[in-house]
């Protein structure tokens, strides 16, 4: 399988199996998506790409410290980097705009437009990152993309015509795909309809194609109808774009061991800073309970962003007793006890040692709309966000997730449409014309699963990152062999100790 949209820039420098992906049956994934890379940066710089991805991403500074050897500072000296580690499965990666503004600008790409100068070293090496195999360039434009102390990441300072720069030289180029996590409007349909505009302008203007992520939201249950509008539209006037779609709703899970939606809040503040015993102790405490109960009530001021935890809305929290639903809600349990929700979250969690999740949906709630989104013939299967909000969210399992509710248990689709979603079509999308089908002379990436038992399991919390930085994992049940590049790399779940994956580079280096 094939996953166009993870963030393992980081993680594959300390873990070459691309966990959770591979345990789902992925073999390559594309990495640098959102904005977001380590190149280009030179390693006296490297705090300015770390904070673009500390708080946007949920990906620990420290852990970045610790485990990323710098060696690099040109975008394509980071790929040759890339190609010398040890690798599991196949990367290639989209060259970030945070990254280059930060490059060529230092401190100002946080605060200032760019002049004629920045612009044309960033077109420099953007072209040279091509050359070198980019799979083509990342943006953010959304305000869900923060640094630790609240500013807009780099690249939400960029103009729409500096972005026009940008992707103006891979259609020079003629080459690469621009990602863009987008803008957002409210009830402003004006400012929507001038966005579309400028989207399908910049496909059809330069020829290159342009992708981002489609989910539907409960707050504006019709938007992403629009959205699938501007794709047809944009077809029509001559233009490429496709969005990216989940097989499930975008859920935050929450737990003790993670986090809450009360974790700024007076009192409980203080207890989550605890150790998880003393946690427990306390809130066994009468009076510690009855604070905290009164305390869950209160506002928490800071806006959240990315996969954060919402404000609790205890009819779309859910105890997650089973890896796949249906799932109860906790305000439907706490009717059944009699008690309110904070204190069935609190009693719940207690009942398990601590060890309970809950899930937060914060888009795609409507899976028939979900489904809607995975049949368009414009979208395709493919928004893990592996190696990003790795506390937070536990997508990785979107795959087995596909194959096992769609597939099996709501029969939706079938099996073979499926297999060539996760498959066929994504490596196509990002044109890896030598994957992606069982062919001779194609790169023998396989997956080996049984169709009646193939499923995510429960996520867990481990504490596996550089420098103890904790994340979820979610393994997956089901699938005998992962085979990458004709080398079994995991059997039954375990790695056989291979590592054959490969740095996929991209279009220009493969044309070289």
């Amino acid at each position: 399988f094939v996953d166009g949209h993870t963030h393992m820039d980081a993680q594959v420098f300390w873990d070459p199996l691309g966990t959770c992906s591979c345990w789902h049956g992925v073999t390559s994934v594309v990495m640098g998506n959102c904005g977001f890379t380590l190149a280009p940066c030179a390693k006296p710089d490297r705090h300015l790409v770390i904070r673009n991805l500390e708080r946007a991403e949920d990906i620990a500074a420290k852990a970045m410290e610790a485990g990323i050897d710098w060696t690099w500072t040109t975008f394509a000296e980071f790929l040759d980097t890339i190609e010398s580690l040890p690798k599991g499965i196949n990367y290639a990666g989209y060259l970030g705009h945070s990254a280059l503004r930060t490059y060529v600008m230092g401190e100002r790409a946080f605060d200032k437009p760019a002049d004629e100068n920045d612009l044309a070293a960033m077109e420099k090496e953007l072209r040279s990152g091509l050359t070198a195999g980019a799979m083509g360039l990342t943006t953010s434009r959304s305000p869900s993309h923060e640094t630790p102390d609240r500013r807009p990441v780099a690249s939400r300072l960029a103009t729409w015509n500096e972005v026009r720069r940008l992707v103006g030289v891979m259609g020079e180029m003629n080459a690469g795909i621009f990602e863009i996590a987008g803008e957002r409007f409210g009830d402003d349909q004006e400012g929507l309809r001038d966005y579309h505009v400028r989207l399908r302008d910049l496909a059809v203007d330069t020829g290159r194609p342009v992708t981002w992520g489609l989910f539907s939201r409960r707050d504006a249950p019709e938007l992403w109808r629009q959205y699938i509008g501007l794709l047809e539209e944009t077809a029509a006037a001559g233009g490429r774009m496709f969005a990216q779609v989940h097989s499930r709703a975008l859920t935050v899970v929450l737990s003790f061991k993670t986090s809450l939606p009360f974790d700024r809040l007076p009192v409980w503040k203080e207890l989550r800073a605890l150790p998880l015993e003393e946690q427990k102790r306390r809130l066994r405490d009468p009076e510690m309970k009855r604070r905290l109960i009164e305390a869950a009530g209160k506002r928490d001021e800071r806006q959240p962003i990315g996969a954060e935890p919402r404000a609790a809305a205890y009819e779309w929290i859910f105890l997650m007793d089973a890896p796949q639903g249906p799932y109860r809600s906790v305000a439907e349990i706490a009717r059944e006890r009699g008690v309110g929700p904070v204190e069935a979250m609190i009693d719940l969690a207690l009942e398990k040692d601590l060890e309970r999740f809950f899930l937060q949906p914060i888009a795609n709630e409507n899976q028939d709309h979900a489904l809607e989104l995975i049949k368009h013939p414009r979208t395709v299967v493919t928004f893990s966000d592996s190696g990003a909000h790795v506390s937070q969210i536990m997508d990785a399992s979107l795959q087995t997730h596909l194959l096992s509710y769609w597939v099996r248990t709501k029969q939706a689709l079938t099996l073979e449409q499926a297999v060539r979603m996760l498959s066929f079509d994504n490596a196509t999308h990002w044109g890896f014309s030598d994957r992606g089908l069982v062919r001779e002379g194609f790169a023998a990436d396989l997956v080996v699963f049984d169709p009646d038992t193939v499923a995510p399991e429960m996520p867990e919390v481990v504490n596996d990152l550089p420098a103890g930085a904790r994340r979820l994992v979610q393994r997956a049940r089901g699938i005998s062999a992962t085979v990458v590049n004709g080398e079994t790399v995991l059997r039954d779940g375990k790695h056989t100790g291979a590592l054959p994956g490969r740095l996929l580079r991209g279009p220009l280096a493969r044309r070289a």
